[in-house]
């Protein structure tokens, strides 16, 4: 992986610089003293991961962060606890408060390198052909770290405004990830899984009761719209 780091202060450029090179899997090939030489470093060197401060002068790093069209993974190093919310609103990978040890600094590398390997494999599977592998489980982005989720264990997920909610088997309760339902409807196999409600997706092996407003799955009660009840009846072979 190529990274580039972003910082005012020549010293924490140093440490950065200094702890990747300690790192054998991430090459850095720019330190821009604001956001205006990271743009031009961007443009250049095209990135995989960039490091960066938040309070910078002339463009903080959030704006910067919302600035780029195709932003690369993002790692916010900062001395403020503060804006760790703003920052998980613009999908970072991770947000490290100074002073960094060197063991979480790594720990946010490998987080990158194993998210990086899996978009390599995902654009090497759709170039390679117009059909995609089979695959049983999902990658999900919450707090900063990626969680596997696997298809059988889905009972449903509940679309929020900006998030959703997906509610697993045996799981005390639901992961929340800031995603659409659309997003997480295109990810899930449409064999087994069915949109119910404008909010709802549902795992068609789990349900446990239906009528023709309603079904319930592991003690929760959904709304079933009216265009979904026909696919319900065809698939439970009630008509």
């Amino acid at each position: 992986m190529k990274s580039i780091i972003i910082d005012d202060e020549p010293l924490a450029l140093d440490l950065l610089e200094d702890n990747l090179q300690r790192i054998p899997f991430v090459e850095n090939v720019a330190r821009c003293k604001n956001a205006f030489e990271a743009i031009q470093a961007i443009s250049i060197h095209r990135p995989d991961l960039i490091f960066l401060d938040i309070q910078m002068p002339g463009l903080d790093g959030l704006s910067f962060v919302k600035s780029l069209p195709q932003p690369p993974m993002i790692v916010f190093v900062t001395a403020h606890k503060h804006y760790s919310l703003e920052s998980y609103d613009l999908n970072a990978l991770d947000y490290l408060v100074k002073p960094v040890s060197f063991e979480r600094f790594l720990k946010a590398c490998t987080k990158a390198q194993e998210w990086h390997q899996l978009r390599l494999r995902v654009a090497a599977a759709e170039t390679s052909s117009p059909v995609p592998a089979p695959s049983n489980f999902m990658m999900i982005h919450i707090d900063y770290n990626l969680v596997k989720v696997n298809f059988q264990d889905v009972l449903f997920v509940e679309g929020l405004k900006d998030y959703v909610k997906i509610f697993l088997q045996g799981a005390p309760k639901p992961l929340v990830t800031r995603l659409n339902l659309k997003a997480v409807e295109d990810q899930l196999p449409a064999s087994q899984f069915a949109r119910i409600h404008r909010s709802y997706l549902v795992a068609l092996d789990k349900i446990e009761t239906l009528n023709k407003k309603s079904l319930s799955i592991a003690g929760h009660e959904l709304p079933i719209g009216d265009s979904a009840w026909e696919r319900l009846q065809q698939y439970f072979k009630l008509k």
